[in-house]
């Protein structure tokens, strides 16, 4: 498979997108271009027919699974899964991107490009884990940060057409005194609202290996700054294609058009002291896909055997995840805290 590298027009370094400052540079001799400018240079990059899937067979791995390329800087032979798109070479640390992979169905429409960069997504993990008192000893050591990784999620956006119906009974209570008796009066309406619902835009991630809680946590996205899809956005970063289809996403979808759906036709109902819903339905009658890659800075911890995962959002900086506890610290916080409070009965007792 044909392997493509971005490179430095000055000095023949990695070319690689800069989230900072929305341009791309070369960290050997400080060299910045615009991405016009880098289409341009590298017009045969994004000329190039991907309308059919070129994803040829690569050399084989020795298990059978054709998924070893050569590096075009240093000639090492660099592994891959079947799914990733844009990787670095272990030996050299050149970007790499995987041509064949995006193309045909393969091939997005469009890309958002990193608006944060690594350094402002550990500042934004170091601030909010540092908060936290039990983690254990090692959680925000450099080895641990090393891991930060950016990467191109593939996602699959749906604009979905739906009909919703929402029926109920809504209550108006008045109160009032005459002399020495209060009055109650209570009003029931039936209440019914019928639409018709727009929603441009449902994310759903397409890659199985990526936990669907987690990227349903650093949402939303702000399509606004999508960019129609270039390679060059992915040097200096990895990326995945989908490996999840349409079909295999659409219960996803399908339940946030019912969330946002019934959450629009419940705030419809206004001018009720009370109401009590009895029937509700949305009906998706219509979607339209498109595909695309999204921003996510990736981190993994492993502690007791198990594998923390953490993602931020590399266009908003919001951070998802679980930081685990130390039992240790917990025990000695414990016994501290016991303590203490012994202490203070014990000199409570002596004073009375």
């Amino acid at each position: 498979m044909e392997t493509i590298q971005y490179k430095c027009p000055n000095c023949g370094g990695p070319l690689e997108y800069r989230a900072d400052i929305r341009e791309f540079g070369c960290e050997y001799c400080l060299s910045t271009f615009t991405d016009e400018e880098v289409k341009k240079m590298f017009k045969d990059n994004e000329s190039a027919d991907l309308s059919q899937n070129t994803d040829e067979s690569a050399e084989d791995d020795g298990f059978g699974n054709g998924n070893l390329y050569s590096c075009t800087s240093c000639g090492a032979e660099i592994m891959t899964d079947a799914e990733t798109a844009a990787t670095f070479c272990v030996y050299c640390h050149n970007p790499v991107i995987l041509k064949g992979r995006l193309s045909g169905e393969y091939r997005p429409g469009s890309v958002l490009p990193f608006e944060i960069n690594r350094d402002k997504a550990l500042e934004i993990f170091k601030k909010e884990m540092g908060r936290k008192k039990f983690t254990p000893s090692d959680f925000l050591s450099t080895q641990t940060l090393e891991k930060m990784t950016g990467l191109y999620v593939p996602f699959w956006l749906a604009d979905c057409q739906a009909n919703g119906n929402l029926e109920g009974i809504g209550k108006i209570i008045r109160t009032w005194r005459k002399g020495d008796y209060q009055f109650t009066e209570t009003k029931e309406y039936t209440v019914e609202r019928v639409a018709s619902i727009t929603c441009r835009g449902v994310p759903a991630d397409g890659a199985s290996k990526i936990d669907d809680g987690l990227m349903d946590a650093v949402e939303p996205f702000d399509y606004s700054k999508m960019e129609d899809f270039s390679m060059s956005y992915l040097s200096g970063f990895l990326a995945d294609r989908y490996d999840v289809n349409k079909g295999e996403v659409f219960p996803r979808i399908r339940e946030k058009v019912n969330t946002a759906s019934k959450e629009l036709l419940r705030a419809s109902v206004t001018g009720y002291n009370s109401f009590s819903e009895s029937k509700s339905s949305v009906n998706i009658m219509n979607t339209d896909w498109r595909y695309a890659l999204l921003p996510v800075w990736f981190m993994t911890y492993k502690y007791n055997g198990k594998i923390y995962e953490f993602a931020v959002n590399g266009q908003s900086g919001k951070l998802a995840g679980f930081a685990p506890l130390s039992k240790k610290k917990l025990c000695v916080f414990g016994i501290l805290l016991f303590l203490a409070i012994t202490l203070i009965a014990g000199l409570g007792g002596y004073f009375l």
